[in-house]
């Protein structure tokens, strides 16, 4: 039984540190942000709290990474499934898309995924962390493989490129997106899901571009 109530607590600990480390990463920038003042934040006695339960700063991000990545994946797969055999280029963008916005739609408001997303965007090392979970994600490599198969009839540096500005696309929209339902300002569009149509539709046009030659 005391075995069962320690580790349950040191569970809701690790919880707590995700959560406000995300909170802090998101509102002030990874880089000023110190894992001691994450500690206190979240009303660790301990101020090398975060170091006991995580490690180093970049195993935490990792953490955080992980935490949402296997609720995005699953959605992810759920939305595979229901576009069948043959999908076209928009039923892999939808996918995509969805599979992340409909994870942050689910967080309530105000949440900080976005906005955490896009800072490590900013960070060559940090953003490896998430390019490398992305990676080793079956659904993923599907949705890639897909992609570059009906966007074959592109040059691999514009497919590249591309591919570089999709990401772009969607990490900062959402955090922008994000960033407004938590101050309360208006938006372009009013939920998660409607603003997943507006970037799906950018997507798609910009993927389809004509080439300049």
């Amino acid at each position: 039984m005391a075995k069962a109530v320690r580790s349950a607590r040191v569970n809701t600990t690790r919880e707590l540190i995700l959560t406000t480390a995300e909170r802090m990463f998101a509102e002030r920038g990874v880089h000023e942000v110190s894992n001691r003042q994450i500690s206190e934040a979240a009303g660790q006695g301990n101020n090398t709290a975060v170091g006991y339960h995580f490690g180093t700063k970049a195993d935490l991000i990792r953490a955080i990474v992980q935490k949402h990545a296997e609720p995005i994946e699953a959605r992810r797969r759920e939305l595979l499934a229901e576009i069948g055999d043959t999908p076209d280029l928009r039923d892999f963008v939808t996918v995509l898309v969805r599979s992340s916005t409909d994870h942050m739609a689910g967080l309530g408001t105000p949440s900080w995924l976005a906005r955490f997303s896009a800072q490590l965007m900013n960070d060559p090392a940090l953003r490896m962390i998430q390019i490398e979970l992305s990676l080793n994600s079956p659904s993923m490599l599907r949705i890639v493989d897909g992609l570059g198969e009906l966007l074959a009839d592109l040059p691999e540096p514009v497919r590249r490129e591309r591919g570089d500005m999709a990401r772009h696309l969607i990490v900062q929209m959402t955090a922008e997106f994000e960033r407004a339902l938590a101050e309360g300002r208006p938006t372009t569009r009013a939920t998660w899901r409607e603003m997943a149509d507006g970037l799906i539709d950018g997507i798609v046009g910009m993927l389809t571009a004509p080439v300049t030659t």
